[in-house]
């Protein structure tokens, strides 16, 4: 294993934030506390590791870095599929076996997704207290737990609904393994690579989504829409892949990159919160719709070939297939996009990029508010057009959620980098601050960000219980709320 560290600091600047507003008075103290002194790796240990020692990284802490984010995307590529696993297997729930509705299923997948999001603040910190890499393994074992259950739960239907949210709960656990990923890989990386190094990291997660809902396809169009076990199979086997190439090829680092002090600290900050909310307006929406976006094609293509009436269990198997022929692009679209959005915003700023993506979706959610009210106007079947303008609309919102996801998160370090650089003392002690603040604002923000999702998909859900039964009015609340997030990203960092 190589150790290759450097021992001095550099700093680096960045123009993609304008002045933070507020700056920080006291550092955040580094010494580890008793619980952490007992948690600590002892295996594996890469200590005084310093990333901004451009020779040192020359030299070899490049390859170790690499080495570390290739199995940390691995880990976290099979969490998020664990994660959306149920927006798979809602597809494969007639309602005449199951017994659930178009709501119910959207609770179904709003529960994963807001317990994935309240596990990223604990996972923040699990680097730190357990190491990146034990902290790697743990959780990717963990996830044997829901794919067993479900797998269970799925060949014997029946149960109450209660039973199956909680087992779509446990699904959650995927969700928290993107803020102790992320975490890990951004004190593995120097400043001017983050964005780089963090969109590379999150959309090979990401892709995960995408991912499931392929294999969900491939099951649904081989096997037709009655053999679910074959999905969690699969991912079984990809679990233990992932989980000893963790062990075999990751690295512990030995300095905290998140603590609770930080994560206190960092709340103080009047721009982690406006981070968290243009966060929500970004990953919420690639998340939501990742899980939802499945749900609204099968509606979709289920009323437009029952008329309204009850489905045949041929019509309901035609629909599923036709949803997941398409579901999938969406989410691997916005996974690729948002690798060239971190890029994109290392080059012209996070804030740029942010401020345009919110235009854009903006302008995406019109298309599809358009297209989803003129098939709610007229009878029978959307028409070509009408399915053109809404998964159209929908694909355009993936892409640029997904880039969006990639220049948010570059603005974190870089918030804080600009911060650092007022604070008196040492050097090292301002980048061991700014590099404990981004770590615990990466948590913080992605938790927040995943709330979004829920936020989605429980708007949804009301908009088909209205009067109108359509997610119309659901699409109009999202493209006003891209139209707010545009103006505070205008008005706060592009002034």
């Amino acid at each position: 294993m190589s150790t290759t560290t450097g021992n001095s600091t550099g700093t680096s600047t960045n123009g993609s934030v304008a002045a933070p507003t507020s700056t920080p008075t006291t550092l955040v103290p580094e010494s580890p506390s008793r619980f952490r002194q007992l948690t600590a790796p002892r295996s594996r240990v890469i200590r005084d590791w310093d990333p901004e020692d451009t020779a040192a990284w020359e030299a070899g802490n490049r390859k170790v870095a690499r080495r570390n984010l290739v199995w940390s995307v691995a880990t976290e590529h099979i969490g998020f599929s664990i994660w959306s696993i149920w927006s798979v297997m809602v597809l494969f729930m007639p309602q005449a076996v199951y017994g659930f509705t178009a709501a119910d299923k959207f609770f179904l997948v709003a529960v994963p997704t807001l317990v994935g999001a309240v596990l990223r603040v604990p996972y923040t910190m699990a680097t730190a207290f357990f190491g990146g890499r034990n902290w790697a393994i743990f959780s990717g074992v963990a996830l044997l737990v829901p794919a067993v259950l479900t797998w269970w739960l799925m060949v014997n239907p029946g149960h109450s609904l209660g039973t199956f949210m909680a087992v779509a709960a446990l699904a959650g656990l995927g969700g928290g393994n993107f803020a102790s990923s992320m975490t890990n890989i951004n004190a593995f990386y120097p400043q001017r690579m983050k964005g780089w190094a963090l969109g590379l990291n999150a959309g090979g997660g990401n892709i995960g989504v995408p991912v499931v809902q392929l294999v969900g396809l491939l099951v649904i169009a081989t096997l037709g829409n009655r053999r679910p076990e074959v999905v969690c199979a699969v991912y079984l086997v990809l679990l233990a892949v992932a989980s000893v190439g963790a062990a075999v090829f990751m690295d512990n680092l030995d300095h905290q990159t998140a603590n609770p002090k930080a994560m206190l600290e960092v709340l103080r900050h009047a721009d982690a919160w406006v981070v968290s909310l243009l966060y929500i307006g970004t990953f919420g929406s690639f998340i939501g719709f990742g899980f939802a976006f499945g749900q609204v094609l099968n509606q979709t293509f289920l009323a437009g070939l029952t008329g309204g009436a009850a489905p045949t269990p041929a019509q309901t198997a035609a629909a599923s297939l036709h949803a997941a022929q398409i579901a999938f692009v969406g989410p691997l679209l916005g996974s690729v996009s948002r690798v060239w959005g971190g890029k994109l915003a290392d080059r012209r700023g996070g804030a740029v990029v942010t401020l345009w993506t919110f235009v854009g979706m903006a302008c995406a959610g019109v298309l599809v508010t358009l297209s989803a009210r003129a098939d709610d106007v007229t009878t029978g079947a959307a028409t070509g057009l009408q399915l053109t303008g809404l998964i159209g609309g929908f694909v355009l919102l993936f892409v640029l959620s997904g880039v969006g996801n990639g220049s948010v998160y570059k603005m974190i370090p870089a918030l804080f980098e600009t911060k650092a650089a007022s604070v008196p003392g040492p050097a090292v002690e301002r980048a061991a601050w700014s590099r404990s603040m981004s770590g615990a604002l990466i948590g913080i923000a992605g938790a927040i960000g995943a709330v979004g999702g829920v936020l989605i998909n429980l708007g949804l859900r009301a908009s088909y219980q209205g009067a109108a039964k359509s997610a119309t009015a659901a699409f109009v609340v999202f493209t006003l709320f891209y139209v707010g997030a545009a103006v505070l990203t205008k008005v706060r960092y592009r002034r």
